[in-house]
């Protein structure tokens, strides 16, 4: 049987991450070590996830032609993905990422530079069409210049091809866009910023899940750190709890690593509840280790951890 096949649309950036005693505050400089580079991006991230998981990925991203562009291509290279569609700027730089990680708590601070990923033209969107087309699911986020985003989300809704918005970094989104959505997932911050909602709790979730709702959206996930998520769609409405792990090195990435699990399971036809579990089990794993893209389990992983717990998804 073949794997289900998934289209991803979003950023590719270097990761330069260094492990530090405690985050900086204004000013302040901190001894800290070791550093690390290597693949990132929410995009990259999320396609290399769901790809690990047992989806047959179509990444679309964008690099410049400079050295950091070799780890994009060397990276989807190592999983098996096809580069295919992996565009080059030939005036922007490859994106990157300055990460700063808490030795101790694995919390994290980020800033990035999305360079050459803020100019997918609608020319190489539309290049993709076909493999849209062919695709169970569509995933993408809002770390590229949106009007790629959008287009690839019109292409996608002319197929019946299911979209996943993951609606990271934070931006406004045309009222229009959420009746194109099949799922959305916001985390926690995310949902407040777009909703109004203050969410400190599973109630608060549930108000800002049924804005969404009624903006258009068909289902909705958001996505609470360490609670887990609260999902809301017409065959599901619930709190799904995250998997405790022991030894959390690194948070980076957890929502990446959910996002692609969920679009694996997703794209294999399982259910919101399922797919939004295997999404956490994802999640779970990925922060028991130092890095975003890296750190993404693979399918056999995921299904023995799971099975441990008493699923089968």
């Amino acid at each position: 049987m073949e794997n289900p096949k998934i289209t991803v649309l979003g950023s590719f950036v270097v990761d330069l991450m260094i492990k530090t005693p405690h985050l900086p505050v204004r000013g302040e400089t901190v001894f800290g070590g070791p550093f690390k580079l290597g693949p990132g991006g929410k995009g990259s991230n999320q396609g290399i996830a769901a790809h690990k998981c047992g989806a047959d990925v179509t990444m679309v991203t964008k690099v410049g032609r400079d050295d950091f562009a070799q780890v994009a291509l060397k990276s989807f290279m190592s999983v098996g993905m096809k580069t295919d569609y992996v565009f080059f700027d030939e005036r922007l730089e490859t994106g990157a990422a300055l990460i700063l990680v808490e030795n101790d708590t694995g919390e994290n601070e980020i800033v990035v530079s999305i360079g050459a990923c803020n100019n997918i033209t609608d020319e190489e969107v539309e290049s993709v069409r076909e493999e849209i087309s062919k695709s169970k699911v569509l995933l993408t986020q809002l770390e590229t210049n949106l009007s790629a985003v959008y287009k690839a989300i019109d292409i996608a809704n002319e197929y019946g091809t299911k979209v996943i918005l993951n609606t990271a970094p934070f931006r406004p989104i045309p009222d229009d866009i959420y009746k194109k959505v099949s799922v959305l997932t916001p985390n926690e911050v995310e949902a407040s910023q777009l909703s109004g909602v203050e969410i400190k709790d599973i109630n608060g979730a549930r108000k800002a899940a049924e804005y969404f709702i009624k903006k258009g959206a068909k289902s909705v996930i958001i996505t609470l750190g360490a609670f887990g998520a609260y999902v809301k769609s017409e065959e599901f409405e619930g709190h799904i709890p995250a998997f405790k792990v022991e030894n959390v090195v690194d948070t980076t990435g957890a929502g990446d690593a959910f996002n692609g699990g969920f679009a694996a399971a997703l794209s294999r036809g399982t259910g919101i509840r399922e797919a939004a579990i295997y999404g956490n089990a994802v999640a779970a794993i990925s922060v028991t280790r130092v890095g975003t893209a890296p750190a993404m389990p693979a399918k056999d992983q995921v299904d023995e951890f799971l099975r441990e717990r008493g699923f089968i998804i």
